[in-house]
């Protein structure tokens, strides 16, 4: 991408503070922490032996924490690869807690996907690895201090951060598919994140003129999300077709594309997410379009309100390799609840208090 577009299309980088980053002006709504989750957390621990113990457990507060990645890289934690099977039953009950069975179902599609790259790649630079996707936790689950939960693999990155009461944060949340649309073998035709392709394109071809001459910008079609894996991000240049502009029907699509990318997590956190935008307000939401409209092409898309940003891009292998990211402007790794947590700690107890 020109240095001249990525101006247009990106706003500044921030600075980490993982933790007492302050709020925009707004709070994400709390939702309260389940039994569940606190039990399924701790029988994962309980199944690993102290080797793993050792690779996937971190402090809370540990630098580790903020790192992701969504491509082929050494990772930290403890990956199925290592794991007996009871070890990755554990695992599996632990995804299926927090993404639910429809994105259990889609985390599961991307991951075996590395089979079908495996196959495509022969003597590839790359280790096609189904079993190369790491589990971490940050802290020591439970109901009243903060911890975290890490699942990460080449294309997919969940991040859940509990802050000891506060409520739960998703993100940052990280889907991928290569190839976007399986073209051999037994699995031809597959298309993982079909919905969050098609819903798109169906939303920017049924605008009109003047619409698609707002929500379209002519510019080079962008090699990859412009957020890529940074810590902190804040909103992106105010582009794209606005919420109030759309008919009711094209409104209705877009929150339907919103809701298929939120989807992913397990109801209730999806629930709460879609929470937050509503209290936030629909109506400064923004939908930016760049590239072709037809399949096939290589295109871009965004959907970005006061606190959130989705973003797509589908442009490397000749427009056939997908990558699809959520992020809360206040809330990635739960800095916002986290500073909520805090005040309230400081408020029952005093400055400084330990817990």
């Amino acid at each position: 991408m020109h240095n001249s577009v990525g101006r247009i299309l990106r706003g500044s980088a921030m600075a980490l503070m993982l933790c007492l980053t302050p709020a925009l002006a707004y709070s994400q709504q709390p939702m309260e922490l389940s039994g569940e989750m606190i039990s399924a957390a701790g029988d994962f621990i309980a199944s690993l032996n102290a080797t793993q113990r050792n690779s996937a457990l971190f402090d809370f507060d540990d630098d580790e924490r903020g790192n992701w990645f969504f491509t082929p890289v050494d990772r930290k934690g403890v990956p199925y690869k290592a794991m007996d099977e009871n070890q990755r039953a554990a695992a599996r009950r632990l995804l299926r807690v927090f993404l639910g069975a429809g994105g259990f179902a889609k985390a599961e599609a991307i991951r075996s996907l590395e089979s079908v790259l495996a196959e495509i790649e022969v003597n590839g630079r790359f280790d096609r690895d189904p079993e190369l996707y790491f589990f971490s936790i940050f802290g020591e689950p439970g109901r009243d201090t903060p911890w975290a939960l890490r699942y990460e693999g080449h294309h997919l990155a969940f991040n859940w951060t509990f802050a000891g009461g506060a409520g739960i944060a998703s993100t940052p949340q990280f889907l991928g598919s290569n190839p976007a649309e399986v073209r051999s073998g037994d699995r031809r035709g597959t298309r993982v994140l079909h919905r969050e392709e098609d819903l798109a394109r169906e939303l920017v071809t049924s605008l009109d003129a003047g619409r698609q001459s707002a929500a379209i910008l002519d510019a080079e079609v962008p090699r990859d999300i412009l957020t890529g894996n940074e810590r902190l991000v804040e909103p992106l240049d105010d582009l794209g077709v606005g919420w109030t502009e759309l008919d009711a029907a094209q409104q209705d699509k877009l929150m339907e594309l919103v809701r298929e990318v939120a989807m992913v997590q397990a109801p209730e956190l999806a629930r709460a997410r879609l929470e937050n935008i509503e209290q936030a307000g629909r109506e400064d939401i923004r939908f930016l379009w760049i590239g072709g409209r037809e399949r096939g092409d290589a295109h871009y898309y965004r959907v970005q309100g006061p606190t959130f940003l989705i973003e797509y891009d589908n442009t490397q292998n000749n427009a056939n390799h997908i990558h699809l990211v959520w992020r809360d402007f206040a809330g990635d790794f739960g800095r916002d609840l986290i500073r909520m947590h805090y005040e309230s700690v400081a408020a029952r107890h005093g400055p400084g208090h330990q817990h």
